[in-house]
């Protein structure tokens, strides 16, 4: 009775619900209610849901194409270029006759100019018409990849069949005009478009095209007679009206301009319902724009793009707690919103809140872990706090999953030069897009590049291209950089002052024209010339602070501290100076007041990693290993993967009694530094404290191979020694003595050898 009463309740839930016998739907019918329900939200394009909805049919029924390729659709038109890719391909996997996915995967093949990647896009296009010989949409790829491949003849052939086929078809029409074109045959190229008006004559859509083919010849007024033809037919037609506003906005016509801007807003399709607001704001009427923007943020509140143009016109204005507020609102309603966090995790970076952003893109990745954007801006966040390594990492990430990720492919790039990986750099620019390697951002990095591995031939071709294309301040800085390296120091020095005029705080071009005078033996002068330039940009920070750098390494301790002092006054948001005189402090044995200043900076920014691994060693060198251990314990939870807290920690560990734990934390530093001296020295001295001597030889002997420092040769002495091999352990001893015999080290392996034990 009880089990009949459930299922009867069941039963009216779901009829009450309005889902009837939805409740026991097979998969195949769940899936097509959900590409139902995505297809409707895609047509209003509402791209977010649609996905949602797509994704719930892919799992309803994995192993059907069709959801795949609609979901990729959708993905498509949300500009999720790489996930699109991965629907079209998983669909083609699943069913190889699903002609709609193999030409959509094709034209994207297509679109990366890759020549393999071209090649294929056209034999997929042959495969779908070996199945359908009238696919007009097949013919049109296949003539693509032809003039892609330097065929024009071939294609126009196949776009010409494709109008024999469906002499209306627009897009075919257009790929034909600009067939011709590429061909310089301007006439024809106008009757392919023209042939389109005729087959069309109440369409809009070919007069529009025919618009746009003159306004791209610069054949102004043709152009805006066949726009204004275009909305006689559809006066609510956008594009026609799009350029028309574009056009009056280049003719200086304001007022005209912004009633086409308001007639376009006014359309009910998405996409034009902020053009009015953005004319507004290019047209220097900022406070109007914002409150069209707010207007259009508050009617759809579920429109993403629409809160992100309100964000960023708050930005613009200065209105900063007002776009923090606008994501805050969305993030208290929806945690798991991955673009408002990255969003207000941008606003954090910009006001050195490292601490909030830290937490908001740790978060975003738990949401959206393959975001490319969500680990670029963590390796900003770690620039931003002097962390290379993990730096490097995040930008590694962004790459991997987005590899046609300009920006973080040039960052990348420029971290592995200035570590001593140019032919890593190398080989990471030479990996870009086709399309990428010829821009001038890759060339000026890859002229870095090749500078660093000694290259200077091709360096030479590289930078006489880029100066070839404007006397840019990183061209210059190469041109003095490769003159500095053939001792033409008098050009190297022209060039880097050349680089201070047009970017005065460029510092590295203060570094070379330093170079050029300590290279003639006449570093005061250089000395000289650097503080004259810093005293004319005294308020530069970044000045300020390569100028106490130099002032301390020519051992100018009290000038190089006023210096540092004038870059925290100069920027006292920044951690950068307080760093430096904390370093200063160290050296000067002070730490007391090197604590004080790394702990202001950690009640600022308890994320600043850098402080915190400074802090670990001073309370190290003054004996409090718990506290030691436990800033290193939050450097980890800061950066779970830091090569350096790692290594501090499992040596301090050891050193405590920990080895246990110190061995697990050694093997992790390990496995991400294979080749770093320090962590091998680490890792031996853990397995020499847990007594197994064998493997605290081998690795210690792997430290001290790649860079043998005298604390490892005592190490080594000692592992040697219970080893039970006293001949080298005394050799080794010897050689460290020599090296440095004041290292409170040096008498712990005396003792070790005296006992022979």
């Amino acid at each position: 009775m009880l089990h009949r009463i459930a299922v009867a309740t069941a039963f009216c839930v779901c009829v009450l619900l309005g889902i009837g016998s939805g409740c026991y739907r097979s998969p195949q019918a769940k899936a097509a209610r959900f590409l139902e329900l995505g297809k409707g939200q895609f047509q209003q394009k509402e791209y977010a849901r649609a996905i949602l909805h797509f994704r719930a049919a892919v799992q309803a029924t994995p192993k059907e194409a069709e959801p795949y390729f609609q979901l990729g659709l959708a993905y498509l038109a949300a500009s999720d270029i790489r996930m699109a890719a991965g629907c079209f391909r998983k669909a083609v996997e699943l069913n190889p006759k699903h002609a709609a996915a193999q030409l959509k995967l094709g034209e994207m093949m297509a679109a990366s100019r890759n020549k393999e990647l071209v090649e294929e896009a056209g034999q997929r296009a042959r495969d779908v018409l070996a199945q359908s010989p009238d696919d007009v949409e097949a013919l049109n790829l296949l003539a693509f990849t032809e003039l892609q491949l330097g065929k024009p003849e071939s294609a126009e052939e196949h776009l010409e069949q494709a109008l024999r086929k469906s002499p209306s078809h627009l897009k075919s029409s257009v790929a034909l005009a600009r067939t011709r074109l590429a061909r310089k045959d301007v006439k024809g190229a106008e009757e392919a478009l023209r042939q389109a008006v005729s087959q069309s004559p109440k369409s809009p859509d070919p007069l529009v095209a025919l618009g746009e083919f003159f306004l791209a010849l610069n054949k102004t007024a043709e152009a805006e007679q066949e726009f204004r033809r275009a909305l006689e037919l559809d006066p609510k037609n956008g594009p026609a009206l799009l350029n028309i506003g574009a056009m009056q906005v280049r003719a200086g016509q304001t007022q005209p301009a912004e009633q086409t801007y308001q007639r376009l807003s006014a359309l009910p399709d998405k996409r034009y319902k902020p053009m009015h607001a953005l004319f507004l704001f290019q047209s220097g009427q900022r406070d109007r724009a914002v409150a069209e923007f707010e207007q259009l943020s508050k009617a759809d509140p579920a429109d993403r793009e629409a809160r992100t143009r309100l964000v960023s016109a708050y930005l613009a204005v200065g209105r900063q707690a007002d776009a923090t507020n606008v994501l805050t609102a969305v993030l208290k309603k929806n945690p798991s919103d991955a673009d408002a966090l990255m969003q207000r995790a941008r606003i954090y970076l910009g006001s050195a809140k490292y601490v909030e952003a830290q937490t908001d893109l740790n978060q975003a990745l738990r949401y959206r872990k393959d975001s490319a954007e969500a680990h670029y801006l963590l390796s900003k966040l770690h620039q931003a706090r002097g962390e290379t390594a993990t730096r490097q990492q995040a930008l590694g990430e962004a790459l991997r999953v987005q590899p046609g990720y300009l920006t973080a492919r040039i960052e990348l790039a420029q971290l592995l030069t200035a570590s001593r990986g140019g032919r890593s750099a190398l080989k990471l620019l030479d990996e870009a897009p086709p399309e990428q390697r010829r821009t001038l951002p890759v060339m000026l990095q890859r002229n870095w590049a090749l500078l660093s591995v000694g290259d200077r031939a091709e360096a030479r071709k590289g930078i006489d291209q880029a100066l070839a294309a404007g006397r840019s301040p990183e061209a210059l800085l190469q041109d003095a950089a490769l003159k500095m390296g053939d001792k033409d120091y008098p050009g190297a020095r022209a060039a880097a002052e050349e680089v201070l005029k047009q970017a005065p705080g460029e510092t590295r071009a203060l570094g070379l024209l330093l170079g050029t005078y300590a290279a003639q033996k006449q570093a005061p002068a250089g000395v000289a010339k650097v503080r004259e330039h810093v005293a004319r940009n005294a308020s530069s920070a970044p000045l300020q602070q390569f100028l106490g750098q130099v002032l301390l390494a020519n051992g100018e301790k009290a000038e190089a501290r006023k210096a540092f002092e004038a870059a925290k006054a100069a920027n006292p948001g920044s951690a950068a100076a307080d760093l430096l005189l904390a370093d200063l402090d160290i050296s000067e044995g002070n730490r007391d007041a090197a604590r004080k200043a790394l702990s202001a900076v950690l009640t600022a920014d308890a994320g600043n990693l850098a402080a915190r691994l400074m802090l670990s060693s001073v309370d190290e060198r003054d004996g409090q290993l718990p506290a030691a251990v436990g800033h290193l314990r939050k450097a980890l939870e800061i950066e779970p993967r830091n090569t350096m807290a790692l290594n501090n920690l499992a040596y301090l560990l050891a050193e405590s009694g920990q080895p246990d734990e110190g061995l697990k934390y050694a093997q992790q530093a390990k496995e991400i530094a294979p080749e770093s001296a320090a962590v091998d020295d680490t890792l031996g001295w853990v397995y020499f404290r847990k007594g197994i001597y064998a493997s605290a030889v081998k690795h210690l002997e792997g430290a001290i191979a790649r860079e043998g420092t005298a604390i490892r040769r005592y190490h080594l002495a000692m592992a040697y020694s219970k080893a039970g091999d006293q001949k080298r352990s005394k050799e080794t001893f010897d050689a460290a003595l020599k090296l440095d015999p004041k290292l409170p080290e040096a008498e712990a392996a005396r003792r070790l050898l005296a006992s022979g034990k």
